[in-house]
């Protein structure tokens, strides 16, 4: 897995990554011990409206930079997001009202739905190979894994000698460190493109989302980030509530329940290249939403029971096996969204997918700050729980088996509109001759002296328009 870090541009962008992440998480301590200070026992409804706004700025925001981000500089846009989230992680420290927090959340969110489209859309063209992009897919979500034990168990020895304000410094700083690295990485070239018609605008805008609605994997897939928003919406806007006030825990151990979810998400993450060699997105994939039900069997029953010194490592358990979940779900997705889309539309494919799958967290967010204050936990559990399951239910539906060979390595398809889903016709080898050597679709192929050729179904895409 680690291989990758030899190419210098990726190693640079990962390492930004991975210091954005390390200021990100501790910054999601300090924002829930914010929230506990300000609203008490409401924590969790402050929340879960704090992260809904964030959610909103995300749908919002990445779906117009996905539209232009072609014609844009990437580096500008990462460093200038950076920047602008480093500015308003200075001011956090100073919020001693809710509205503050809200206002201060849409401005950073807002940042960050600019930064991590274009990011995730840079990294396959700096890595074109199939395997090194899956291992670097791997690497990523290790890098989220990682942070999420790493920040949670710094923040719990800083909590030990400092007050949890001055944990958004560690945020600021982290993002400049990130801007910084950024700046020095080469991209790679392209050719700049001309600004869009007016017209055109709203059509690229949601030419990625529509593409989303034609592809029978990519449907199941925006089923699959329900499942997944409905497991992680529990574990990042209640853990604070079950901690503090359910088992009546002391503030570190808020970050060491954070931590055993990022434990779990980590141990996937370092198993899945290996196993993706032999198994499909599909199985793996799904597999991981049909976990997700078992999670909140057991969140229900340590809701459920008034007291017992179990429900400690009970809840510590069921957050590990959330995460393990989720990073079954969410590792692969990169895989199928490069396969869904040509290079000149990936940057739109990849902010739909950002903008979508935070739709998601949109729904369950409130629903376990909200439902959990109002009608209290055990109906915030059930609720998003019956919905885990109906979600990862219809992403078997939409999903059929015999689709999965389109999303297989040896495979590669590009689907050129939206509108319409695909028709495969029968297998039939056939010849490319105007892609470049390490183009996706051509895994697997044989050169020939006026292209490649290879075998596999056909769907009716740009690539296959011919013949």
């Amino acid at each position: 897995m680690l291989s990758v870090l030899r190419d210098r541009t990726y190693r640079r962008l990962f390492t930004a990554q991975v210091v954005a992440l390390v200021g990100t998480g501790l910054a999601t301590v300090a924002l829930g011990l914010l929230a506990y200070d300000i609203a008490g026992a409401d924590a969790g409804s402050v929340l879960g409206t704090a992260l809904a706004i964030k959610m909103v700025a995300y749908v919002a925001v990445a779906p117009a930079i996905g539209a232009v981000a072609d014609r844009l500089p990437r580096r500008a846009l990462m460093v200038g997001a950076d920047l602008t989230r480093a500015a308003v992680a200075v001011l956090l420290p100073f919020v001693d009202q809710v509205w503050q927090v809200y206002v201060l959340i849409f401005l950073l969110q807002a940042a960050s739905a600019t930064f991590t489209p274009t990011f995730q859309a840079v990294i396959p063209e700096v890595l074109p190979a199939e395997r090194d992009y899956t291992r670097a897919l791997s690497l990523s979500r290790l890098a989220y894994d990682l942070e999420s034990l790493f920040s949670p168990a710094l923040a719990a020895a800083l909590l030990s000698v400092i007050t949890y304000n001055w944990l958004f410094l560690g945020t600021v700083s982290g993002f400049l460190a990130s801007a910084a690295l950024v700046v020095g990485a080469v991209l790679p070239h392209r050719t700049p493109k001309a600004a869009p018609r007016s017209g055109r605008v709203y059509a690229k805008a949601t030419a990625g989302s529509r593409l989303f609605l034609a592809v029978p994997e990519l449907r199941a897939l925006l089923a699959l980030d329900l499942a997944v928003a409905a497991a992680g919406a529990v574990v990042m806007v209640n853990t604070v509530v079950y901690v503090r006030d359910h088992l009546g825990r002391g503030v570190a151990d808020v970050s060491w329940a954070l931590g055993a979810y990022g434990a779990g998400s980590m141990a996937v993450a370092l198993l899945l290249p290996r196993v993706l060699d032999r198994a499909g997105d599909r199985a793996v994939m799904l597999r991981g939403a049909l976990l997700l039900p078992l999670g909140f069997v057991a969140l229900g029953v340590i809701t459920a029971s008034g007291d017992g010194s179990w429900r400690w490592s009970a809840l510590l358990a069921t957050w590990a096996l959330f995460g393990g979940a989720c990073s079954l779900v969410l590792t692969p997705a990169g895989r199928l969204l490069r396969r869904a889309a040509p290079e000149e539309e990936r940057a739109a494919v990849f902010a739909a997918q950002f903008s979508l799958s935070h739709g998601c967290w949109l729904l369950t967010y409130p629903l376990a700050g909200w439902l959990g204050a109002v009608a209290g936990p055990q109906s915030a559990v059930l609720t998003l729980g019956l919905t885990a399951s109906a979600a990862g239910a219809l992403a078997v539906r939409l999903w059929p088996a015999r689709a999965a060979g389109r999303t297989e390595p040896a495979g590669t398809e590009s689907v050129e509109r939206a509108g319409t889903e695909p028709q495969v016709r029968a297998g039939t080898e056939h010849e490319h001759t105007g892609l470049p050597a390490g183009h996706p679709h051509l895994v697997g192929a044989t050169r020939v002296p006026t292209g490649w050729r290879h075998r596999h179904p056909r769907p009716a895409d740009r690539l296959h328009a011919r013949g």
